[in-house]
């Protein structure tokens, strides 16, 4: 199936295998996307974004702790969740990879489980679809910038051109934007893939090569949380961000 513009996309691929190494003490016992951040949990979070643009089904990949997270999972009700549990960790690249069977032929979300960001004036995940070229993209990344984000303090990821069309920052030098782990992907992108464990930066080269990387801002608040001390820095903002919205409705 096409979808020369916009993509209604129905199948989403969930990362939640990492270690959560830089979480420690807390990841040595709970699974980073089980950890809360603004009172709820980061992978309920994700799911209740995917849930609204309309996803029906998602896939969650699973290594550290994986018996924690499907039990948290029986929990949920929507959408429907299948798990792909991962004996040796895969990484971000490697861990889609094995799940594609379950994720059909269509265009399909990917969202890191351990992300926390707020919609602006329309639902982020949506304004992907709409933005989806399918004649142009392989990969639709939606970028945060450096500057209004919370909890990063890095040098950026990409360029943003004109018309959304993604190059890697180079050396020495600093990106305005960087990947907020949200995306859409084409089945194609793997088309190349390697065997075993690889990032998804493999994938954004080639497509990057290729011309058909591309981003869209994100126009509302994105939280970095690394660290432990990165869940007290997105707790308060989001706090103070969302008493901020009830104050203006009164």
């Amino acid at each position: 199936m096409t979808h020369p513009e916009g993509v209604g996309a129905r199948t989403a691929m969930v990362l939640a295998a990492g270690l959560g190494l830089r979480m420690r003490p807390l990841t040595q016992t709970v699974p980073k996307p089980l950890l809360k951040v603004g009172g709820e949990a980061m992978l309920d979070q994700a799911l209740d974004r995917l849930l609204e643009a309309g996803v029906e089904r998602a896939v969650v990949n699973t290594h550290w702790l994986p018996e924690k997270i499907e039990r948290h999972l029986k929990t949920r009700t929507n959408p429907h969740i299948e798990i792909s549990r991962e004996d040796d960790l895969l990484e971000t690249g490697g861990g889609v990879t094995k799940a594609l069977p379950l994720l059909g032929d269509d265009p399909f979300f990917v969202v890191n489980a351990d992300i926390v960001w707020r919609n602006g004036p329309q639902p982020a995940l949506r304004r992907l679809t709409h933005a989806w070229r399918d004649n142009d993209m392989d990969a639709l990344l939606m970028m945060a910038s450096i500057v209004r984000s919370t909890g990063y303090d890095g040098d950026g990821d990409f360029m943003m051109d004109s018309v959304g069309r993604l190059t890697r920052r180079p050396e020495r030098m600093i990106a305005p934007f960087v990947f907020s782990g949200v995306q859409i992907v084409h089945p194609r992108l793997f088309a190349k893939a390697p065997s075993g464990p690889f990032s998804m930066n493999v994938l954004y080269a080639q497509a990057e090569e290729a011309e058909r990387l591309y981003g869209i801002a994100h126009d509302g608040d994105w939280y970095h949380v690394g660290t432990p001390d990165a869940i007290d820095e997105a707790d308060a903002e989001i706090l103070e961000n969302e008493g901020a919205r009830v104050r203006l409705l009164f």
